[in-house]
C-alpha cells in the first residue's frame, strides 16, 4: 500500500502559468441540495471555489439561491428542474449527490446526470448519489464517462458493496468494486473514507492517506473532500494524482488547523485552501 503524503501533493499544486485565465482550471457543476439539505451542496461548491475551479455552477432547490448568492458570490446558481443536459454537456467535472436526498426528483436527477455525461467527462458520486446507486446498481454498468469516482464513508460504502463494515478489507473492497461496473474498472477510483481514507485506484494499487485527525469528525465534511476533488480534476487533470492530492490536502488543511482547535469545520478547511496550496507550490 502507497503512502498519499506531502511529496505526492507537491508534484500535482503548481505554480500557475501567467497566461491563464479560468477556463483553464476547470468547468465544474456540482448538482443537489434539495429544500432540506441545502447546506451540503453549499459546503461543497465552497470547497469547489476555495480549491481552483476556474468556473463553478451549482444546480439546487431554488429555496437555496438566496444562501448560496449570498455566501459564495463566486459561483452560478441554476434550478435543477429544469433539464440539466446543456449545463453537463458544458462541463468538464460533475459532481453529483451532496444534500440531493432520495425521493422521486433525487432519482430523476441522477439518472438524467448517468444519461447525459460523455466519454471526455469527469463524474463524481458522493453522499445521496452513492445510496441511490446502491438500490440502482445498473446505473453504474452504463456510464460512459472518461473518469468515474466514488467517494464513499464505510456506511454508504457497506450499502453500496453490500460488506459490512468490519469486512472492508482490500482484497474485498476490489472484488466489489469490479462486481459494481462488471468488471470494466479501468477507469474507475474509489476514494473509501475512513480514519485513513484509503484510495483504490484503476491501475490496482491502493493509497493510504497520511492526514487527518478526530477533530475533523463533524457533519459536512465529506462534502467539502467532495468539492476539493472535483476541483482538483478540473484543473489539475482528470488523473489518479489529482485525486491522491486532493485527498491529502483535505486532510493536511484539517491538520493544520486541529494544532490549535479542538475541532475543525469543514468551512474552515475550505478557506484554509488558497494557503496551503500556494505553500505546496512555492516551496
Amino acid at each position: 500500500m502507497k503512502s498519499i503524503d506531502e511529496d505526492l501533493a507537491r508534484q500535482v499544486v503548481r505554480p500557475r502559468p501567467a497566461e491563464s485565465h479560468k477556463g483553464n482550471y476547470g468547468r465544474v457543476l456540482l448538482i443537489g441540495g434539495n429544500h432540506q439539505y441545502g447546506g451540503a451542496i453549499s459546503m461543497a461548491a465552497e470547497a469547489a471555489v476555495y480549491s481552483g475551479a476556474g468556473l463553478t455552477t451549482v444546480a439546487t432547490d431554488p429555496v437555496n439561491f438566496a444562501a448560496l448568492h449570498a455566501r459564495l458570490p463566486e459561483a452560478a446558481v441554476l434550478d435543477y428542474n429544469l433539464d440539466l443536459a446543456k449545463q453537463i454537456s458544458r462541463s468538464n467535472v460533475i459532481l453529483c449527490g451532496p444534500g440531493l436526498g432520495l425521493g422521486e426528483k433525487a432519482w430523476e436527477i441522477l439518472e438524467a446526470v448517468c444519461q447525459h455525461v460523455g466519454s471526455d467527462q469527469t463524474i463524481i458520486f458522493d453522499a445521496s448519489a452513492l445510496d441511490l446507486l446502491s438500490q440502482k446498481p445498473d446505473l453504474l454498468r452504463n456510464l460512459q464517462a472518461g473518469l468515474v469516482i466514488l467517494t464513499p464513508h464505510q456506511m454508504e460504502w457497506q450499502r453500496l458493496s453490500g460488506i459490512k463494515i468490519a469486512d472492508q478489507e482490500d482484497q474485498a473492497n476490489q472484488e466489489a468494486l469490479s462486481r459494481l461496473f462488471s468488471g470494466k474498472t479501468k477507469n474507475v477510483i474509489l476514494v473509501l473514507k475512513a480514519h485513513r481514507t484509503r484510495v483504490y485506484a484503476f491501475t490496482g494499487e491502493i493509497y493510504r492517506n497520511s492526514a487527518g485527525n478526530p477533530g475533523m469528525a463533524t457533519g459536512g465534511m465529506g462534502d467539502t473532500l467532495a468539492g476539493i476533488i472535483a476541483a482538483f480534476l478540473g484543473q489539475f487533470g482528470p488523473k489518479l494524482t489529482s485525486v491522491l492530492a486532493a485527498v491529502y490536502c483535505h486532510s493536511r488543511a484539517g491538520d493544520d488547523l486541529y494544532q490549535s482547535s479542538y475541532l475543525v469545520r469543514p468551512t474552515q478547511i475550505s478557506a484554509y485552501m488558497p494557503r496551503l496550496m500556494k505553500r505546496l507550490s512555492t516551496c
